[in-house]
C-alpha cells in the first residue's frame, strides 16, 4: 500500500516531518521498513514521534523508536542528553534513553549510557525508572555500569525488578550468547543481590551460567538453601550448568540435596541438573536417587532412557527427554 492509502492525518504527518519524510512505513501493515537517518533537530523528531505514537501501531511505535536510535550518533549530543533530562513522559524517556544507549554501542562514550543509568536508579517516578530501564535492554550496560542492575532489582517498584530481570537475561542470551563470563556473573550478582525471590528465581532460570566465575558459583550455590522453593529450582538449575572446574561440587551438592528436598518441583529440577552435568556418567547416580520420591521415579527412568543414548548435545538430549516422557 502506498502513502496516498494511508489515513489522512498519517499523510500529512509524513509529510511534514523532515526526519521521517524518507523511507516512512505504512501503517497500517505490521512490518516496517529499515530507518534512514536524516538531519533533524532533537526537538523536531520529538515532535514527529509524539504525534507518531497516536497512531496506536505497535509497529509504527518501533519503528520511531529505531529511526531515532538510527539518528543519534548524527544528533548533537548536548541536545539529546538535555531533552531526556526534562523529559517527564515515561514513554519518551524510554525513546530518548535508546537513543543515547545507541550512541555507546556505536563506539561513542560511556558517559550517555550512565546518564541513563543514573535515571534509572534516582528518579521519582517509578515508571520512569522502569522506562530508563528498558531502554538498556540489549546493550552492553552491563559492562559500564558498575552494580546499577544490584541496585535495580532492589528497587521499590515490582515493575522496575521485573524489567531489570528482563534485561539480564536478554543481554545474556542476545548480546553475549551465554558465552561472556563477566555479564552471567553481574546477572548472579543481581540474583542474589534480590529480595524478590521471584526476580531471583527468574534471573538464574534464565541466564546461561556456562562461563561463571568460582565465585559467582559458590553464591548460587549459597541458593541452594533458600526458603522459597521457586529459588532453589533456580538455583539447582544454575549449578546443572556450570563450567567443567566447578562440575564435580555441583554433582555432590545436587545428589545430597536431592535426598533433602521435599518439593517436588525442586527435586525435578534436580534430576534435570543431574543430567545436565553428567550426561551418560550421571546415569548411576540417577539409578541410586530413583527411589527416594516415588513422585519423580518415571521422571528419573525418563532421564535414563534419554541418557543411556548417548546423545551429546543438550538440546537433543531435551528432546529425547521429551520423547521419552511422552511415550510413557
Amino acid at each position: 500500500m502506498n502513502r496516498r492509502h494511508l489515513p489522512v492525518w498519517v499523510s500529512l504527518w509524513l509529510s511534514s516531518s523532515p526526519c521521517l519524510a524518507a523511507g516512512a512505513p505504512d501503517a497500517s501493515v505490521s512490518r516496517a521498513p529499515e530507518p534512514r537517518a536524516q538531519a533533524c533537530s532533537v526537538e523536531g523528531l520529538m515532535d514527529s514521534i509524539r504525534r507518531g505514537l497516536q497512531s496506536g501501531s505497535p509497529a509504527y511505535q518501533r519503528y520511531l523508536r529505531e529511526l531515532l536510535k538510527e539518528s543519534a550518533v548524527t544528533l548533537p549530543e548536548a541536545a539529546l542528553r538535555e531533552a531526556f533530562e526534562r523529559e517527564t513522559a515515561p514513554v519518551m524517556v524510554e525513546h530518548l534513553a535508546a537513543a543515547l544507549a545507541a550512541r555507546t554501542d556505536r563506539g561513542e562514550g560511556v558517559e550517555t549510557l550512565r546518564l541513563v543509568a543514573k535515571r534509572a536508579l534516582g528518579d521519582a517516578d517509578p515508571a520512569v525508572r522502569a522506562a530508563a530501564t528498558r531502554a538498556l535492554r540489549r546493550t552492553s550496560a552491563e559492562e559500564h555500569t558498575g552494580d546499577m542492575y544490584q541496585r535495580l532489582v532492589r528497587d521499590a517498584s515490582p515493575e522496575v525488578r521485573a524489567e531489570a530481570a528482563t534485561n539480564l537475561i536478554e543481554d545474556n542470551q542476545y548480546v553475549y550468547a551465554g558465552a561472556h563470563g563477566p555479564a552471567s556473573d553481574v546477572a548472579v550478582a543481581a540474583a542474589v543481590a534480590s529480595s524478590d525471590p521471584a526476580v531471583t528465581a527468574r534471573i538464574l532460570g534464565n541466564i546461561s551460567t556456562a562461563p561463571i566465575s568460582a565465585e559467582s558459583a559458590q553464591r548460587i550455590h549459597a541458593l541452594v538453601d533458600s526458603d522459597d522453593a521457586r529459588v532453589r529450582a533456580a538455583a539447582v538449575t544454575a549449578l546443572g550448568g556450570v563450567p567443567a572446574a566447578q562440575m564435580e561440587r555441583a554433582r555432590q551438592v545436587l545428589a545430597t540435596r536431592y535426598r533433602d528436598e521435599t518439593d517436588v518441583g525442586v527435586r525435578s529440577a534436580i534430576l534435570q541438573g543431574l543430567a545436565r552435568l553428567g550426561f551418560s556418567s550421571a546415569i548411576p547416580e540417577l539409578r541410586r536417587l530413583r527411589g527416594v520420591d516415588p513422585r519423580l521415579t518415571g521422571e528419573a527412568d525418563a532421564w535414563i532412557q534419554a541418557l543411556s543414548t548417548g546423545l551429546q548435545e543438550w538440546s537433543l538430549l531435551l528432546r529425547e527427554k521429551q520423547r521419552v516422557g511422552q511415550a510413557h
